[in-house]
């Protein structure tokens, strides 16, 4: 016993608790990859949309060995899950020495969504991408696209078409960080506190990239 006397209403009978409603999960999650199960499946992701496009004759990187990215702990990949069920991976990296953009940035590498999946996949990313750039005290987003022929030609037209009306801005094209022309993305940073409603974070702080692995 505490010795405190229950509360009573003015008949004496005890008052009820005051009802109260649990707070929602959110739908999404986007998170540090933890364990060597999720990068293996980060992997199999990848693997999995790379096949898609080689199937569609579409640009698939040929200098790097990205799945085995992913399977790297130390490269901090994180993936976006619904249910437990991986529809995204990434590795984000702070201010990676680009050779173009101004300023800091969150850099998204390696940017994979599962194939034939209906949902609007990369649009949850770019909306996680901003508020998490915004918390990290970033001005910034930037991101980088395989783009073997003009940005004006389908298939990277689409795409850019598609990017530009979640607030990407193009920032023309050059040569990547794996040494393939790519067309270079950005994405303003912005403050969303509403969002952890719709996607919870637990990304570790990026770190600054230990190298320089491509040029301007």
């Amino acid at each position: 016993m505490n010795g405190h006397p229950a509360s009573t209403t003015h008949q004496g009978r005890p008052t009820a608790p005051p009802f109260t409603t649990p707070p929602l999960a959110a739908v999404y999650e986007m998170r540090t990859l933890r364990t060597d199960a999720e990068r293996e499946e980060a992997a199999a992701l990848v693997q999995d949309r790379q096949r898609w496009l080689a199937m569609r004759r579409l640009s698939v990187p040929a200098q790097a060995d990205v799945p085995a990215l992913f399977r790297y702990p130390q490269a901090k990949p994180a993936g976006l899950f619904e249910d437990g069920k991986l529809l995204a991976c990434l590795i984000p990296e702070r201010d990676p020495g680009l050779g173009w953009g101004e300023g800091p940035c969150l850099f998204l590498g390696c940017v994979h969504t599962l194939p034939d999946h209906p949902d609007d996949i990369m649009r949850l990313v770019t909306l996680w991408a901003s508020d998490f750039a915004a918390s990290q005290g970033l001005p910034a987003v930037r991101a980088e696209a395989l783009a073997r022929h003009s940005l004006d030609a389908d298939p990277i037209a689409a795409l850019l078409r598609r990017l530009t009306d979640m607030g990407w801005v193009i920032r023309g094209s050059g040569t990547g960080r794996e040494g393939e022309r790519v067309a270079r993305l950005e994405l303003a940073a912005e403050h969303r506190p509403g969002l952890s409603t719709l996607i919870a974070c637990r990304v570790h702080a990026p770190e600054t990239a230990p190298d320089d692995r491509g040029s301007a």
